[in-house]
């Protein structure tokens, strides 16, 4: 069964908080890398946060050379505060990040 997302951001913010070490790496150069990731995430079931955290590499902060937000991701909706990336499909904040960024 999945969470509500207020119950899920209150997860992930908690995971934050306690130091959740993640895959955090450059973003994907090539279409394959950014397929190997997004693979690694559909065998992740869906309410199992901190594995899609790490496999994403997601940060509570802005990542890589440009200080990429998800608030600047083409995946992010704004009024929901949500990553729309099916694969990832989290309730984010704006100054997050995560590896699978994209313009």
């Amino acid at each position: 069964m999945s969470l509500p997302e207020s119950s899920m951001r209150q997860e992930i913010k908690a995971l934050f908080a306690d130091g959740l070490k993640t895959n955090v790496r450059p973003f994907p150069k090539t279409e394959k890398e950014f397929r190997d990731i997004l693979d690694a995430l559909r065998a992740v079931p869906p309410d199992e946060l901190e594995r899609k955290l790490i496999i994403a590499g997601s940060s509570n902060q802005p990542s890589g050379d440009e200080q990429s937000r998800c608030y600047e991701c083409m995946y992010y909706l704004v009024h929901r505060e949500w990553c729309d990336l099916p694969e990832l499909s989290i309730p984010v904040e704006a100054e997050w990040s995560c590896s699978l960024w994209r313009i």
